[in-house]
């Protein structure tokens, strides 16, 4: 299985499309078709019909407006907050930890974390 440099969760900022610019926070990652859905980002508008929900009552329809997931490659992830806010690309990095059998004993392990390239912090 394959994964994404983003997580739900992580700031982002499109870099590409009619939302370039906009920042905001993954709501949903679709990670076997390279999308993610963000924030406030790529709204889009459906039309809705009256429905029964399941104790029987009526639920309204109309038009409603929601976000679409957009392609992964069109978002980069921000690191750092208000003026000191910063795009950057992912990195990966193996960290070695400390990990605890079931019996209690404990034994050393490597584990992979996400790096920011431009500062070089872990994320």
């Amino acid at each position: 299985m394959k994964s994404l440099n983003v997580k739900k969760g992580d700031r982002v900022k499109v870099i590409a499309g009619k939302d370039k610019g906009t920042v905001g926070e993954i709501i949903a990652v679709d990670v076997e078709r390279n999308r993610v859905t963000v924030e406030g980002v790529n709204i889009v508008k459906r039309h809705k019909r009256d429905q029964a929900n399941a104790s029987g009552q009526q639920v309204k329809g109309g038009i409603v407006a929601s976000e679409a997931p957009i392609h992964v490659s069109n978002v980069q992830l921000v690191i750092g907050t208000g003026k000191d806010a910063k795009v950057t690309r992912v990195g990966h990095k193996r960290v070695e930890v400390d990990k605890r059998r079931p019996d209690g004993s404990e034994y050393k392990s490597t584990r992979s974390v996400r790096i920011a390239r431009k500062t070089g912090e872990e994320i």
